[in-house]
């Protein structure tokens, strides 16, 4: 059996110019950052912080303006944190997300999007979104679950047919995909009960933005978690 990935920071490094492209290969990220920031409850004090882990270039900032957070992000990748500098976040720094240099029990909401597929251990990075969370405080995050369907979605069609916001080939590993009841089990283990649901692009404008009409796919929530799917709770 072939090695685990454990580079993926290269393939965004190597995609750093598309952050921002509504037509690029990170565009998806961008719809998805979208709905994951209907999400964010409003701030409990004038003082509130949200984390942003695994940033990337910034796609989250812009749906945070004007919700009253001060906004951090932390992302691997040198190339997304000066990118995301640039985009609503109050400051950025380069970390690992596996160990966050941020105190147990600093934080009031704690977001991460589309990484947890990109980790060897993901219920470990749940651990620490967890531990820099405030009790009361908010978790949500989003990721793709370990079935066939979405190794059937979000590698075999997704990776491989010529579509505008196709992302590389190899992008995915199906064996890092994250299993639903494990992700909430490790979150229950450390004060966090979570709730899922899934997430689908809207048809209608999925058919607009490939036939060039519409630069924005909205997501949409649906009952199914079995393909891309998003997890929302509150700190105990």
């Amino acid at each position: 059996m072939s090695k685990l990935r454990s580079d993926f920071i290269a393939d965004y490094d190597a995609l750093a110019d598309q952050w921002w492209d509504p037509r690029g290969s990170l565009a998806p990220l961008g719809w998805i950052a979208r709905a994951r920031a209907g999400f964010v409850p409003a701030p409990r004090n004038a003082h509130a912080t949200l984390l942003d882990v695994a940033c990337g270039g910034g796609l989250f900032g812009p749906h945070l303006a004007g919700k009253g957070y001060r906004v951090l992000g932390m992302d691997l990748s040198v190339m997304g944190v000066r990118e995301a500098r640039r985009h609503g976040f109050d400051a950025v720094a380069q970390a690992d997300i596996t160990r966050l240099p941020v105190a147990d029990e600093s934080v009031d909401v704690v977001t991460a999007g589309q990484c947890l597929e990109h980790v060897a251990d993901p219920y470990a990075v749940i651990r620490e979104l967890c531990r820099v969370l405030r009790p009361g405080g908010t978790l949500i995050l989003d990721t793709i679950a370990d079935t066939r369907l979405a190794r059937l979605a979000g590698i075999t069609l997704a990776e491989n047919l010529p579509l505008p916001g196709r992302p590389p080939r190899g992008t995915h590993d199906h064996r890092l995909f994250v299993n639903r009841e494990r992700l909430t089990r490790a979150a229950r283990t450390h004060g966090v009960e979570l709730e899922l649901l899934g997430l689908r692009p809207h048809f209608r404008d999925g058919m607009r933005y490939l036939l060039r009409r519409r630069e924005e796919v909205r997501m949409i929530p649906i009952k199914s978690t079995a393909v891309l799917y998003l997890a929302v709770g509150t700190k105990s």
